[in-house]
């Protein structure tokens, strides 16, 4: 990442590869909000889809990232169908 982009926030990040589980997509989408990342993920079924967005915030991307995939499993284990 250049020293500009760093500079003014324009980071360029890949779209993250959706994860499969137990017939669900869960696709980890870290929000940025200043230095740290809000915990977001699109959880999908059958066509339907669920926007997961949770208070968490964490220091980096990554760590964003996988906590995503590990609260979207934790909603649709508690969940399932009616998450839609």
């Amino acid at each position: 990442m250049s020293f500009l982009s760093k500079l003014f926030g324009k980071s360029e990040q890949k779209p993250a590869e959706p994860v499969m589980y137990e017939g669900y997509a869960i696709t980890p989408q870290p929000m940025k909000e200043g230095h740290v990342y809000r915990l977001s993920a699109i959880i999908e079924k059958d066509g339907q889809s669920h926007h997961l967005i949770r208070a968490d915030t964490l220091p980096s991307s990554e760590a964003a990232h996988e906590a995503a995939i590990e609260k979207a499993k934790q909603v649709i284990d508690q969940q399932g169908a009616r998450l839609f």
